[in-house]
């Protein structure tokens, strides 16, 4: 009953975090579930789909693998080039995951962009533990992909759409994540890392090859400066620990 007690405090105190997301995927879900049914797969192929692969992005490509003549080991690849960034996010997740049991597959399955950056971006409540709340916006943020998919399948049986240009949403949530990232933070040096590299593999490597080069690139700039992001890092914490400080003496 005391575990209950607890998840149950992480999901309503994670809730709000989450609107955002909520916001975000019941649109681009209701994107894909509408261009999912477009290719002829009713309801429950687009829930299963959502369910089971939960790949944002990777998803959306997934439907333009439904073609005559598409090579089994080009899907491969076009999936792992997509998602090859969740390979450096899972790395700086490591030590946040060891202490889950059971949770901790959950936790590698369901982490997405968003996921990710509410992971990085939100300080835990004081009421909870770290493991339920950051479990709560995983399961949350998962179930709203998958409502959204639901809803996208069913208005695209019941309503002729044309989606072209509707995949665009998933590019929009992305800018919408990157501005909310810069303006949480004070230090952009990551961020501007990522442009630069990516813009530059983008010139050198051509749109179709870009994407691993760039993560190759991004995760050396990070590695050669780290001493000086996280001595950042400690200034920034250490000047924000003494305002709270000084907030916490004044209200008293």
């Amino acid at each position: 009953m005391a575990q209950q007690g607890t998840y149950k405090q992480a999901f309503r105190r994670a809730f709000p975090y989450t609107m955002p997301v909520l916001m975000g995927y019941l649109f681009i879900g209701i994107a894909f579930g509408v261009m999912y049914q477009e290719k002829g797969y009713n309801v429950l192929w687009a829930s299963l789909m959502s369910l089971l692969v939960y790949a944002g992005s990777g998803q959306y490509l997934a439907i333009s693998f439904f073609v005559p003549g598409m090579q089994f080991l080009s899907m491969i690849f076009l999936t792992f080039m997509v998602n090859v960034r969740h390979i450096f996010y899972g790395l700086s997740l490591l030590t946040r995951f060891e202490n889950m049991k059971k949770e901790r597959w959950y936790m590698i399955f369901s982490l997405t962009d968003e996921t990710y950056s509410l992971y990085f971006n939100t300080k835990v409540p004081p009421d909870v533990k770290e493991e339920p709340f950051l479990f709560a916006i995983a399961f949350l943020n998962h179930s709203y992909w998958i409502i959204g998919s639901i809803i996208g399948a069913v208005a695209g049986t019941l309503i002729p759409f044309n989606a072209k240009g509707i995949d665009f949403a998933m590019t929009a949530l992305f800018l919408v994540i990157f501005v909310e990232q810069w303006l949480a933070v004070k230090s952009h040096f990551p961020a501007l890392a990522g442009i630069c590299a990516a813009f530059a593999c983008l010139l050198i490597f051509g749109k179709e090859r870009f994407i691993l080069p760039s993560m190759i690139c991004i995760m050396l700039l990070l590695l050669l400066f780290r001493k000086h992001l996280e001595e950042n890092d400690r200034i920034i914490g250490s000047e924000q620990n003494k305002l709270e400080e000084e907030e916490s003496g004044h209200a008293n």
